[in-house]
């Protein structure tokens, strides 16, 4: 970020903006706390959360992101502090405290949600004005997901944030998974998993992120259940979505596949059945030239995933859009 050069222009005129540190790193903290599903694409959910009396610590920043893994933020305040280990202290803690957390997400966001938690990609995010080369080495040396988050303040009108590191678990964490169940739309009729019918709509009042997870055969499942068509189209975009840069992390979903950078990109989901491949990407569909049979408008329709633009393939005719869109969403997130 030290080579970051911010320019306002004015009649042809450049002038530098002038970067610098949060006055205090506790301002930062209700910075993001404040803006974090804009910023992290996580659902904030409490700050300097107690971990007891036995383990005398208290967690920076909690929050839970867009797939329903449990995010725990670490903000580096001195240049001496080790927030990774600290991070990784409370993150420990966390897979060993399931139930508090659970009952932190049914208070805070809803029991339906608290429900659905993944709990096979817990992530820490350390946020700091910057690291050196040896925190950048030493979490590579880490099996667990941590990003390392560098931010610089412009005159306090404007923040950057830069993701400089960012390590996936080669193995997932152990989860107890809830009861399998059906989904059921707004107008009481059952929505078989594989089934390509619209998707539900939720209830007035109702959001999307209130409907019941959807459980049954899981996606890789329906992946090694699908022909060599299917599985040939979703290797190239799994191929293709990975190659759009070094920070891109895959994360697999009960339901779905899903892409993403700080926050998701795009999320697929494979009907062996019908030979189709849903991906919903994370474009404002009013951008976008809708094509009837391949993009819709699922602002407001309920479904699995993020993304409000829903891309319907079933052969790579239409592949070139498919690049275009999704990298338009990968270079927006």
């Amino acid at each position: 970020m030290a080579d970051l050069k911010l320019f306002t222009i004015a009649d042809s005129i450049a002038t530098e903006v002038r970067s610098q540190t949060v006055t205090l790193e506790r301002n930062l903290q209700l910075l993001i706390e404040g803006n974090m599903e804009t910023i992290f694409g996580v659902r904030f959910l409490g700050s300097e959360y107690s971990t007891g009396p036995v383990h005398r610590g208290r967690i920076d920043s909690l929050g839970l992101d867009e797939n329903g893994s449990p995010v725990i933020f670490e903000y580096k305040r001195t240049s001496s502090e080790n927030v990774i280990n600290q991070g990784l202290f409370y993150l420990d803690w966390l897979l060993d405290h399931r139930a508090e957390f659970q009952l932190l997400v049914s208070r805070e966001l809803g029991v339906s949600v608290s429900e659905s938690i993944d709990w096979s990609a817990p992530r820490l995010i350390c946020v700091a004005n910057d690291f050196t080369r040896y925190d950048e080495y030493a979490v590579r040396q880490i099996d667990r997901n941590i990003e390392l988050v560098r931010y610089r303040d412009f005159g306090g009108q404007m923040l950057a944030v830069e993701l400089i590191t960012q390590v996936s678990s080669r193995a997932a964490v152990s989860v107890s998974r809830q009861p399998s169940r059906r989904m059921q739309t707004s107008g009481g009729a059952v929505q078989d998993h594989d089934g390509l019918g619209a998707s539900p709509e939720p209830t007035e009042g109702t959001s999307r992120e209130d409907l019941p997870a959807r459980r049954g055969t899981s996606v890789t499942t329906h992946l090694s259940r699908a022909s060599e068509t299917l599985s040939q189209l979703f290797e190239k975009f799994d191929t293709f979505a990975q190659a759009l840069g070094d920070d891109v992390v895959k994360n697999v979903r009960h339901n779905y596949f899903a892409y993403r950078r700080l926050k998701n990109f795009a999320c697929v989901e494979v009907h062996p059945v019908s030979g189709t491949l849903l991906i919903y990407v994370k474009l404002d569909p009013a951008t976008v030239r809708l094509e009837e049979g391949f993009s819709r408008d699922v602002t407001h329709i309920g479904h699995l995933g993020t993304g409000d633009l829903e891309l319907r393939l079933e052969d790579d005719s239409r592949w070139g859009a498919v690049e275009e869109l999704v990298r338009r969403a990968f270079e927006a997130n």
